[in-house]
């Protein structure tokens, strides 16, 4: 089974992929598969954490913001 691209998918289905994955990988399968599977839950979690890692970047730039906006 080839990895997927990851890029393109919203973070609560890379979320819901992982979780197919890990019931996947709990079940006795080949090798190889379960190695494709391995390597694509890899991807979806350096993906998911970059997207996390966005969000908090914009939420500490937005978090000034608001904190003026409080004081007014």
């Amino acid at each position: 089974m080839p990895a997927k691209k990851n890029t393109d998918m919203p973070l609560e289905k890379m979320l819901e992929r992982l979780d197919e994955i890990a019931v996947k990988l709990d079940s006795d399968l080949p090798l190889d598969e379960a190695l494709a599977l391995y390597e694509e839950g890899v991807g979806l979690i350096k993906e998911s954490n970059r997207l996390i890692s966005e969000a908090e970047a914009k939420i500490k730039v937005l978090a000034p913001a608001t904190e003026d906006a409080k004081d007014e």
